[in-house]
């Protein structure tokens, strides 16, 4: 921070010329300087007045600057603390650092050194502060009462994060992509004694199954091709907090038994070692996946599945509890009026029945886009339904997209690009694929088989 704030320094030093000096030097520098010549004194102010930085000399004849630094981590925590030591009493600074100063300076020293010691350490309780409000911000951003939700169905959610949060129990989160598992993860971990430790995510599905292992688990440096250096590991990286596993059921089946390991060991072992290294930690896992019909097919295992759903959280689709659009919508609006500058928007009649009335494919993710674009592109104080963008006549209909085609393709080149197009919206589930197209898996499996890669559809905005 600027000195132009004058930042208070205490000063403490038994030799008066040397306090003398440094008053001198840090008033020109721009600090306000309090300056005494006994460690007694230093401990009275420091419990009446608060300080930005303490600077006492080690060996003092009263009390000395162990003492002082003791008194300041009780009374002014926050405080940094730098001790001024002669050359042979060294060892002690570094014993004090170990004990919480921040740093010291060997007599003789030239004032800049003290200025640069002083500049540092405003700058490092300043970044450390900064991360504190940070924490504290995002921690209460995922507090309960901060998330939205008027229907049963989220109403039941919100129960059993209450009640589950305390603990250490897995927890599985269970709904289509955009309802807001990540966001139920976090409530968790923020709700927990383990809010204060890491919340480490990791989406299983965009890290290649070769390397997801290491990227869990750990490698030494050796273990494969590229290992140039030891990697701890995502599972140590959260300990004592919690790890998010997203997309749990696209993970690999043979990585799925050393995950289940690790789970009942509470032990993980690194790529390339025998050591077995404790972790501490939550895991709370999420998937858009139907893992009971993943279990039937052989894509998972069984014992994982029960292991991760000691909680299981069902996650309902934005569709099924249309009664929180409202809500989520004039949350997400005041959002991003904000954000852009642009206080005071509502919704009029027509665009909050089209919110009502919308599919929400995407679910919450897709509301919050919807309306972050409706924000941009509304010029007055109420939000029209045609800046929502969901009239589906704004779309180019059959005959638009034939006339944007440099070909015309036949049937079954049409029908195997619509098909892998479905298949790339529902992330490779050919359940639900087959589901959306109206056929069964084997007519789908059989339109597969006859992909043709020359027809491309032109994009569509």
């Amino acid at each position: 921070m600027s000195k132009t704030e004058r930042r208070r320094i205490l000063a403490v030093e038994d030799d008066p010329e040397m306090l003398a000096l440094l008053q001198d030097h840090l008033v020109g520098e721009g600090y306000q300087v309090v300056g005494l010549t006994r460690g007694v004194e230093a401990l009275a102010r420091m419990r009446g007045e608060s300080f930005d930085v303490i600077l006492t000399d080690l060996k003092m004849p009263d009390v000395d600057g162990m003492e002082v630094l003791r008194a300041a981590r009780e009374l002014q925590r926050d405080v940094p603390v730098i001790l001024i030591t002669a050359f042979g009493s060294i060892q002690h600074a570094i014993q004090a650092i170990r004990h919480g100063a921040y740093d010291y300076a060997a007599k003789p020293f030239a004032m800049e050194e003290i200025s640069l010691l002083i500049g540092k350490a405003l700058e490092d309780r300043r970044l450390r502060e900064e991360n504190r409000r940070l924490r504290e911000e995002v921690a209460g951003r995922y507090r309960l009462d901060n998330l939205l939700g008027a229907s049963r169905a989220m109403q039941v959610v919100f129960s059993l994060i209450r009640q589950a949060a305390p603990g250490d129990a897995n927890v599985l989160i269970m709904g289509e992509t955009g309802t807001g598992k990540e966001l139920v993860a976090k409530a968790f971990h923020y709700n927990s004694p383990r809010a204060k430790r890491p919340f480490i995510p990791v989406n299983c599905a965009a890290v290649p199954a070769g390397l997801l292992e290491s990227e869990l688990f750990g490698h030494i440096r050796g273990a494969f091709t590229g290992a140039i250096s030891s990697r701890r590991g995502l599972f140590r990286e959260a300990d004592g907090g919690t790890l998010f596993l997203d997309e749990i059921g696209d993970m690999a089946p043979e990585l799925q038994a050393k995950l289940l390991r690790v789970i009942e060991d509470r032990v993980v072992r690194p790529v390339g070692s025998d050591e077995a290294v404790p972790v501490n930690l939550r895991l709370v896992a999420a998937t858009n996946k139907d893992l009971v019909a993943r279990i039937r097919e052989g894509l998972f295992r069984e014992d994982l599945y029960y292991r991760l759903a000691v909680i299981p959280i069902p996650l309902p689709p934005l569709r099924e509890r249309r009664e929180d659009i409202p809500l989520l919508a004039e949350h997400f609006l005041r959002r991003a009026a904000a954000a852009l500058g642009k206080d005071g928007l509502s919704f009029s009649t027509d665009a909050m029945a089209a919110l009502l009335r919308h599919p929400w494919p995407g679910n919450v993710r897709e509301l919050e886009n919807v309306i972050e674009r409706a924000v941009t592109l509304t010029p007055g104080q109420l939000v029209p339904a045609d800046a929502l963008l969901l009239d589906l006549s704004l779309a180019p209909g059959p005959a638009a997209l034939f006339a944007q085609m440099a070909c015309r393709p036949s049937l079954e080149a049409l029908t195997s690009e619509y098909v892998a197009l479905v298949l790339k919206e529902a992330d490779g589930d050919k359940a639900k694929a087959a589901k959306i197209l109206g056929v069964s898996k084997r007519t789908l499996y059989r339109w597969e088989s006859h992909a043709d890669d020359s027809l491309t559809l032109p994009e569509t905005r």
